[in-house]
Formats: structure tokens, sequence, C-alpha cells
């Protein structure tokens, strides 16, 4: 009993997190890391960190994309 009752204490705020937030997962986080990272994958070759910069608020944010200046057949 004395082993469980330290091992509880050590991961006391641990256990507390996990109960606050009622067990839900780090899904929502997770998806949006992999839309990060295929954007800056997509953005290879951009010299500009503003440029990469846009590109994510554009995918994460759903953004309009702006109108081109040029079309294109």
């Amino acid at each position: 009993m004395q082993k469980i009752a330290k091992l509880l204490r050590k991961h006391e705020q641990l256990l507390l997190n996990w109960f606050e937030s009622q067990g839900l997962s780090s899904g929502v986080m997770e998806g949006f890391n992999s839309k990060a990272n295929l954007t800056l994958r997509k953005a290879y070759g951009f010299k500009d960190a503003e440029t990469v910069s846009i590109a994510l608020y554009h995918q994460l944010g759903n953004l309009p994309e702006p109108k081109q200046t040029y079309k294109f057949c």
C-alpha cells in the first residue's frame, strides 16, 4: 500500500490533469501538426520566412486564396 500511495503522490498532478480533461485526446492538435508539416513540405524552396508564414495561415486558418495576377490556360 505504501508503494502505491507513494506512486500516486509522485504522479498526482498528471492524474489530476487527466481527470480535468475528462480523458480527451490530443488528436486535434496532432491533426493541426500534420497539416502544418504538409504545408511546410509544399512550401519547400521559399526563401522568405514571411511567405511560409502566410502559407501556414492560409492552410490552417482556411483563409481565401488571393486572386492570381496571371491567368494560366
